[in-house]
């Protein structure tokens, strides 16, 4: 049970940058004021900041937590052995060849979400909340007795394989592949498995919190709208015992022993707050004419940087669509683009690539590194009937992209399924040029 609601009962409340109020127990929110003397039912007033409290109003994000306990009931936190989830990605020289990945493989030994998580690349740092993580998960096993806070990032979960449940301080959100998470900074969690294994990918990103791109002159509809996100309602978890809470703090993991369960807030309102997204809702934009829009068109959600018109992180999906162009070369064209491209698969064939691309596979294509089409798909795509439309269903890829360059961690540069020969996928690429006579 959680906070007397079966888990498997879930409710959510939809909006995206809203204020939400949610309680279990009725009459738990105050009234007229966030911090009374003495809160409804003997519980705890706590607020939870994820920007700086002068942040201009539609950019400020902070939620009011009523719980059982105060979040600051724990024991010394005590640092970690250093695993494969870290934040190290200076030590080696960054790399700028075009870079593939296999699927990343199945645990074969009990392995929780955390245990799990895979530092593949990234850039930034957390000290300058700038820059992103970027992470493969997979796992076997529901974290136990063990939960999760990240004071570095904001974290973005796109689900591959297996259904998740994460139980969050403000209730339970449950997401399939083809949905995404997102838990916001300083949010505590643990994930559980609904499924006998899940994979998938993980964006840590360490600056202004992700929002909905502006819609420009496409208007007032379109893309992600609002309405489709969707935030869990207050249930609550009065457990006592040996827990163990980890802290992800300045790129370490460190432990602290915890004896109750913090996911204990019997109320909640505010607007930093975990989320689910299902990409399924995505309204695609796209020409109906000639030549297609940069890929920024397929922006799910943005994070801003320093630099107007930059973003820290895009998370970019390339959805089932209809591409109907005349005198067009369909697929992504030949490119070398200033930002950084880490590309996941989460189901079908991706159109621009014949194979070695799989589901729960990945890419990197970073800062002036050059890429397109492989020579099968180039051929097939220059002689292709442009009168008739090309429906392109089943499938679901997606891009972590950045202004800053990514760097890949030594230990994915090393990994068994990193594709060595990626590269010889252009050189099939044939001279075309004849010169007029």
């Amino acid at each position: 049970m959680f906070g007397g609601v079966q888990m498997s009962t879930l409710r959510y409340q939809s909006g995206f940058g809203n204020e939400f109020a949610s309680e279990a127990i009725p009459g738990t929110l105050p009234v007229g004021r966030n911090s009374p003397q003495r809160v409804a039912h003997g519980l705890y007033a706590e607020q939870i900041s994820g920007t700086a409290f002068t942040m201009p109003r539609h950019l400020n994000r902070r939620s009011w937590l009523y719980r059982i306990r105060p979040g600051a009931i724990h024991g010394r936190f005590e640092p970690m052995p250093e695993g494969a989830f870290h934040n190290r990605y200076h030590e080696i020289a960054a790399d700028p060849n075009p870079l593939r990945w296999a699927p990343f493989p199945l645990p074969s030994s009990r392995t929780d979400f955390l245990d799990g998580i895979f530092a593949v690349a990234g850039n930034g740092a957390p000290a300058a909340m700038a820059g992103i993580g970027v992470h493969v998960y997979a796992a076997n096993a529901s974290m136990r007795d063990r939960f999760f806070v990240n004071a570095d990032a904001e974290m973005l979960v796109v689900p591959q394989q297996g259904r998740l449940r994460f139980v969050t301080e403000m209730g339970v959100i449950e997401a399939s592949p083809l949905e995404i998470v997102v838990i916001p900074r300083g949010i505590r969690f643990r994930v559980e498995l609904c499924d006998a294994a899940a994979r998938g990918y993980l964006a840590e990103n360490f600056g202004s919190p992700l929002r909905l791109p502006e819609l420009g002159p496409i208007g007032s509809n379109g893309m992600a709208n609002p309405r489709d996100f969707l935030v869990p309602v207050a249930a609550y978890e009065d457990a006592e015992g040996e827990f163990e809470l980890v802290n992800k703090f300045q790129g370490r993991l460190w432990r602290a022993a915890i004896g109750h369960s913090p996911c204990d807030v019997v109320g909640w309102h505010g607007n930093h707050a975990p989320y689910k997204f299902d990409l399924r809702h995505y309204n695609t934009i796209g020409s109906i004419s000639f030549d297609h829009p940069d890929p920024s068109i397929f922006t799910v959600l943005t994070s801003a940087s320093a630099v107007p018109g930059t973003a820290n992180l895009d998370f970019v999906i390339f959805p089932p669509r209809i591409l109907a162009m005349v005198d067009t070369f369909r697929p992504p064209w030949y490119h070398r683009n200033v930002a950084s491209e880490f590309m996941g698969l989460i189901e079908g064939v991706y159109d621009a690539k014949a194979d070695g691309f799989a589901p729960g596979g990945a890419s990197l294509h970073t800062c002036m590194t050059a890429h397109g089409p492989d020579a099968a798909t180039f051929d097939k795509a220059s002689h292709a009937d442009l009168a008739q439309a090309d429906r392109i269903a089943d499938t679901m890829a997606f891009m972590f992209e950045t202004g800053l360059v990514i760097q890949p961690t030594a230990q994915a540069l090393a990994a068994a399924n990193l594709d060595r020969d990626y590269a010889q996928c252009w050189q099939g690429l044939k001279k075309q040029f004849v010169a007029p006579r």
